[in-house]
């Protein structure tokens, strides 16, 4: 029958279409600060915290960024993975209080007042130090309020409003009564030792505020004559070293080699001209290094007269090589013993390690093994002491940190010694302060330290890490290497912006008065005024009636600030009662392995006996998209704010969870566009689920029993959903949870289930089964996208939310917990039946983008198929409506071989498609092509299934 079109009605008011206020674009840079009013306005942290009452608390102790400058990427990605890890513990029913905190004392703060002082010609020694001290407090106020806003524009829930400082009072008194423990069971001591040490900021630096960046040293070949062999082979000859920091010879005290390498006595018997070397003279260096030392030399014919192993030359002593020499005055008269040293390598250098134990650690430790002098040579301002010959006055590095004059004398003395056999330049990786980029010097000093034996301090570190969960598994051995190796640790540092040590020094002992009760009131002071109180008040206020203050000489070093963050568990986890000790988690960057993982531990370890934290999370660095180091000069930098003004917070958290954020993560403006489209596809999934849920009533929902089986395969995929969700979020492992939703909502919602469905939603009658069991499974699939995203997608899964449940103060995403997924939607047999149907799907698919690329269909309802199947596959598949799901208007299948000419897919055997066309009119209103259209009277050009669906409408007599 053929249909008079002229008289067709117009069907498309009886069609359901999705219909929502959630627009397709997310405006996020404009609806993101709403969302944040919103969640102000109506406490939305209190709410939290009041639902959470009584659960099981899990605390994330957050390790304080540093209260200076605007947020870095680095910032946000931190920030944001801890919002994320807060967020999915809270919604799996736990009580996950995050109280952000920041560091507040320390140089770079007291560097930037410095410069301002310099800026305006004022010398900071004239200013009073607690004035000072006020300006660098006034200082961190003011960026942590600006950091504190813009932590919050990324989504991050926080008690923003009862964060920590390591300046507060109670926390500058914590952290003395931390350090009193220390004082009180023995473990804190003076001593001298060589630690790393900026002259351009005169201070020692830890090895968390170190960098090591390229550098070009001189290296020289010095001769250390031998005045008393160990062997008869040695009579006469000369030890030869290498070093590329010529100016510690003068602090030179032994020469180190290694017991088992083979070392040659090699007679000079022909030199080129220009070589500092003799004829005639006898030198030893390493077998394996001989040549590479000739050459260097300029020694072009040699005779080895003696070959002796490292421990026949162990015990011989040498002259320093300014024994003797005039304008040394008599300075270096001693003997330079050769000692064992497993440091010692024969990859470089000749064999032999020259050892100045004022100015390296290998060196102080060999030394102090075997008695040696540690001498105190270069000044904090990198000047050599007026009692080194021939380098008083003589500068290592300037007050700028650029190379001095100390270098140059001690290589020309040393050549008109005639003790210097070879010269040249070497670029390496040397270590720099990160803060004013300046290279950075051994130096002998007198320090405060914590002692790594005193206490088992060492023993117990290493123990506790063996009962650390860490994150990924290899941290555990960084941390373990580092803690197991480490030296003691030195806490003092002679600046003016932080926590005083607060010890007296006797000055007829030189020990540290150990007294609990000065402690206590330091202790007291500081919790009333401060740590201003140290430097503000007599000495007698701190030391009572049992004391005279003449007797003592106060310290007026300040601690490291990785003590103070170190100390945080004991201000912040003990001391407030909505937290915990110990945390569930820390969490930073893979950095902190030396930074405040090793801090924490070591000081709750020396107090507490254990780690102040359960498990350890670590993230990887961030690196511009072609893996280089972002840097200004580059332009590759990413600055959260301008990626929050132009794309959106949502999309900076989504890309935190796009990589694997163990490893190092890249990002830059192509990986923003990329994001932006995954962003997309979550969003575009929320839309359709929120049209088609328009005007669906939660209440009517389709019971499990009734439910065709392509919805009991919907609601197996959200079962095995939430187990990898529950799973990824026990493990911190976002990245596969983004993963998997990701795919979800592309593969198995977009490209297949709503592909289907969206037939039936649209063109089925209200209360036709099969469309009320598609919406009861749109409504669970709505409920557990929006839950499953909240903690990455907080603004996006906020708005779609509310769009569906409305405004209510008490009312959003972040409330609510993850749905309970029935045991009962596990049906391992569905998915596996639908396995196959999928892999037909596929062939069919493919088969008809063929026929539409040549023009023989423009859509695939114009075809119904001839699918050839396996046989023992339709058995399975026997019962499906195949042409619904591959959205055919008809389709046969048939068991058996496939046809020759049937179309294929190579990874699909066993599966052919002949395209054939379908028989009948096009539905004017479901646009299937099917033999009874145009049959019914009172829906003219309509198929059976739509004349039903419109009988009742009015449209359908119009």
């Amino acid at each position: 029958m053929t249909e008079n079109t002229s008289s067709v009605p117009d069907y498309r008011d009886t069609i359901a279409l999705p219909k929502t206020d959630f627009p397709m674009r997310g405006g996020l840079p404009t609806k993101e600060p709403e969302l944040l009013e919103r969640w102000a306005r109506i406490d939305l942290w209190r709410q939290l915290r009041e639902n959470a009452k009584g659960r099981e608390k899990f605390i994330l102790h957050d390790g304080p960024p540093y209260a200076n400058g605007h947020l870095h990427i680095g910032h946000a990605l931190n920030k944001i993975l801890k919002d994320i890890i807060n967020k999915s513990q809270q919604m799996l029913g736990k009580d996950a209080n995050y109280v952000p905190g920041w560091d507040c004392h320390g140089l770079p703060i007291e560097w930037k007042i410095e410069e301002q002082y310099r800026a305006a010609g004022k010398d900071k020694d004239e200013v009073p130090i607690v004035e000072f001290r006020q300006e660098c407090r006034d200082f961190a106020d003011k960026w942590i309020d600006i950091q504190r806003a813009e932590f919050k524009r990324l989504g991050v829930l926080g008690d923003w409003d009862n964060p920590y400082t390591t300046m507060a009072f109670a926390a500058e008194a914590q952290i003395v009564a931390e350090l009193g423990k220390f004082l009180m069971n023995g473990a804190l001591y003076k001593g001298s030792k060589p630690v790393l040490w900026s002259v351009v900021e005169k201070t020692a630096l830890a090895e968390a505020e170190v960098e090591y960046q390229e550098h070009k040293s001189t290296m020289i070949w010095v001769k250390f004559p031998i005045v008393e062999p160990a062997v008869p082979e040695l009579e006469g000859a000369t030890v030869v070293i290498w070093t590329t920091t010529p100016w510690t010879i003068p602090g030179n005290r032994a020469v180190a080699a290694h017991k088992d390498f083979d070392y040659v006595v090699m007679e000079v018997t022909e030199v080129a001209e220009g070589s500092k070397a003799v004829v005639g003279e006898r030198l030893v260096v390493a077998k394996a290094l001989q040549d590479a030392v000739c050459e260097k030399a300029g020694i072009t014919e040699n005779t080895v007269v003696a070959t002796v192993k490292g421990e026949q030359v162990v015990g011989t002593k040498c002259a320093h090589p300014w024994r003797g020499y005039a304008d040394a005055k008599g300075g270096f008269e001693y003997d330079c013993p050769v000692l064992s040293a497993e440091f010692v390598t024969d990859d470089a250098g000749t064999g032999f390690v020259h050892i100045a134990p004022g100015h390296g650690a290998d060196d102080w430790a060999l030394g102090m093994a075997n008695g040696l002098e540690i001498p105190q040579t270069v000044g904090e301002d990198g000047v050599f002491y007026d009692h080194v010959p021939m380098l008083a006055g003589k500068a290592v590095l300037t007050a700028e940190g650029k190379e001095g004059d100390a270098n140059g004398s001690v290589l020309r003395e040393l050549a008109i010694a005639g003790k210097l056999l070879a010269k040249g330049n070497l670029k390496h990786s040397y270590p720099h302060s990160w803060r004013s980029k300046a290279p950075l010097i051994f130096r002998n000093t007198a320090q405060w330290f914590i002692s790594m034996q005193t206490n088992d301090l060492r023993k117990k570190a290493l123990e506790a890490i063996d009962n650390t969960a860490f994150y990924p598994k290899g941290g555990k051995n960084r941390l373990y290497s580092m803690i197991e190796n480490r030296p003691d640790w030195v806490i003092s540092r002679q600046r003016a912006w932080g926590v005083p040590i607060p010890v007296f020094v006797s000055k007829e002992t030189g020990e540290p008065l150990r007294d609990q009760q000065v402690v206590d009131r330091v202790v007291a002071a500081f919790r009333d005024e401060g740590a201003d109180a140290w430097f503000s008040s007599d000495p007698s206020r701190f030391l009572g009636n049992d004391h005279n203050p003449d007797d003592y000489e106060q310290v007026m070093d300040v601690v490291d600030v990785w003590f103070d963050s170190g100390s945080t568990h004991a201000f912040v986890l003990e001391q407030r009662e909505d937290l915990q000790w110990p945390a569930s988690l820390y969490l930073e960057g893979t950095d902190q392995h030396r930074g405040w993982f090793h801090s924490s531990l070591l000081e709750s370890c020396g107090t507490r006996g254990r780690a102040p934290y359960d498990a350890v999370l670590t993230h990887g660095f961030i690196m511009a998209e072609d893996g280089t180091k972002m840097s200004k000069s580059k332009g590759n930098q990413v600055v959260p704010q301008e990626v929050n003004d132009k794309y959106g917070a949502d999309i900076l958290r989504l890309w935190v969870v796009f990589e694997d954020y163990y490893n190092d993560l890249r990002v830059g403006e192509g990986t923003l566009k990329q994001l932006s489209d995954y962003y997309r596809r979550f969003r575009n999934t929320l839309r359709w689920l929120l049209g088609n849920l328009n005007d669906h009533d939660p209440s009517d929902r389709l019971p499990l029993d009734q439910m065709p089986e392509l919805e009991r395969l919907m609601l197996h995929r959200l079962w095995e959903l939430d187990g990898i969700v529950r799973k990824s979020v026990s493990q911190y492992d976002f990245h596969k949870a983004f993963r998997e939703l990701h795919d979800f909502c592309a593969i198995d919602l977009s490209a297949f289930y709503f592909d289907i469905r969206k037939d039936s939603l649209y063109c089925d009658p209200a209360d036709d089964v099969k469309r009320r069991a598609c919406l009861t499974v749109l409504e669970e699939l709505f409920s557990c996208l929006t839950a499953w995203l909240a903690p990455i997608l907080s603004f996006t899964a906020e708005e779609a939310w509310l769009a569906r449940t409305g405004d209510a103060d008490d009312n959003s995403v972040h409330l609510r917990l993850f749905p309970d997924v029935p045991s009962e939607w596990a049906a391992p047999a569905v998915a596996e039946k639908w396995a196959s149907v999928r892999q037909i799907r596929r062939v069919v698919l493919g088969a008809l983008e063929i026929e539409r690329a040549e023009k023989r269909i423009g859509s695939s309802l114009q075809s119904a198929p001839l699918v050839t199947i396996p046989a023992e596959m339709l058995s399975k598949v026997s019962d499906v409506d195949l042409a619904e799901v591959c959205i055919t208007s008809g389709l046969t299948v048939q068991g058996g071989d496939v046809p020759a000419g049937a179309f294929t897919l190579s990874d699909v055997p066993g599966i052919g498609v002949s395209p054939e066309l379908a028989d009948g009119e096009k539905c004017e209103r479901c646009w299937r092509v099917l033999p009874d259209v145009g049959q019914h009277d009172h829906a003219p050009g309509t198929c059976g299934r739509c004349a039903d669906a419109v009988r009742d409408l009015p449209t359908a007599a119009e």
